[in-house]
């Protein structure tokens, strides 16, 4: 395992959060020879990867059970419950001065920051890197994209050997919170496309397009975009609504793009608008709903509902070469 001048050599990572992404990310450490330390609410989670993974111990959440962690990853809701979880629960103080901790997690860069400087006090390193995707569910394949923000390249390379055996896609954004910026620009966009092929979807049957040729039109046009070619053509056109990301994470997320752009001093009401369009779709489902169910809110307006189509695979994922083809992945 590699290491940096810096830092130790990691040999023992604590994983705190083992949801939809974080789950399948943190099995891919003990395939690649870290001893792993995992925690999450879910016991059966715990137990199933303590269980089932070699080389991994479950964790009580105590403090003391992360002591001897080289190095911890948290993949949690949001920066509010990272802070609650490492400053509150005591884990900081438990750490070894130099232990560097990986939020994963979408968060807010200013929150990142603040907790930064308040492990900084414990002589503890905070990077953000969190994640996205080629096409959902790459995190089984450990071939998603990090963003990462370390203050340092000395910091980047001492946490490139763990991430990388997480992810296909690494680059480094900036310091501290260029990841968690850059994670919340990314929502957005897709937020965006999301709204957008909503309109479309249900304007377009209205008119007496098919969605499916839609869909089908727009992927080898300059509409394409992620729900077009993943999500919104295999979950949401034949209404299974299970592509894995939660609508309410994508609500928040917008919030934390609004709390962004203010703070950035730029002047844009998009993001509120967004939020307030899927916020309405979000009310009228389960709040564990997935994002793809959005759809929901625009058929209830348009009082009508989209036509269901057949059940579509995942397009292969060699068909996704294309758009990769010149990206480093590592920069």
């Amino acid at each position: 395992m590699a290491t940096s001048k810096a830092f130790k050599t990691v040999r023992t990572v604590g994983y705190i959060g083992l949801g939809n992404a974080g789950f399948s990310m943190a099995s891919n450490l003990p395939k690649n020879g870290y001893n792993v330390v995992v925690f999450d609410i879910d016991t059966e989670k715990v137990q199933k990867a303590a269980s089932g993974w070699k080389n991994t111990v479950a964790s009580d959440g105590s403090a003391e059970s992360f002591k001897d962690c080289d190095m911890i990853v948290t993949m949690l809701p949001q920066g509010k419950v990272v802070r609650e979880v490492i400053i509150g629960k005591g884990i900081a103080k438990a750490l070894r001065s130099g232990t560097i901790i990986v939020d994963t997690s979408s968060s807010s860069p200013f929150d990142t920051q603040s907790l930064g400087r308040e492990l900084a006090a414990h002589e503890l390193t905070l990077v953000d890197a969190p994640i996205t995707q080629t096409y959902m569910h790459a995190t089984d394949a450990g071939e998603s994209t990090l963003m990462v923000g370390a203050n340092s390249t000395d910091i980047f390379e001492a946490v490139k050997p763990v991430l990388s055996v997480m992810a296909g896609y690494l680059f480094h954004m900036g310091p501290l919170g260029s990841g968690h910026a850059m994670k919340t620009l990314n929502n957005y966009i897709m937020a965006s496309s999301i709204c957008a092929l909503n309109d479309s979807l249900l304007t377009g049957q209205k008119w007496g397009l098919d969605p499916q040729k839609m869909i089908d039109v727009l992927n080898v046009g300059t509409g394409v975009c992620f729900p077009t070619l993943d999500t919104f053509r295999r979950d949401a056109l034949p209404r299974t609504f299970n592509s894995g990301f939660g609508l309410a994470l994508l609500v928040k997320d917008l919030g934390i793009t609004q709390d962004f752009m203010q703070h950035s001093e730029f002047d844009t009401k998009l993001p509120g608008l967004l939020r307030g369009y899927l916020g309405e779709a979000l009310a009228l489902v389960d709040q564990r709903a997935d994002h793809t169910e959005s759809i929901r809110g625009w058929e209830n307006r348009a009082g009508f509902e989209l036509k269901k189509t057949e059940t579509v695979q995942r397009i292969p994922d060699e068909d996704f070469k294309h758009r990769l083809e010149g990206i480093n992945r590592e920069l």
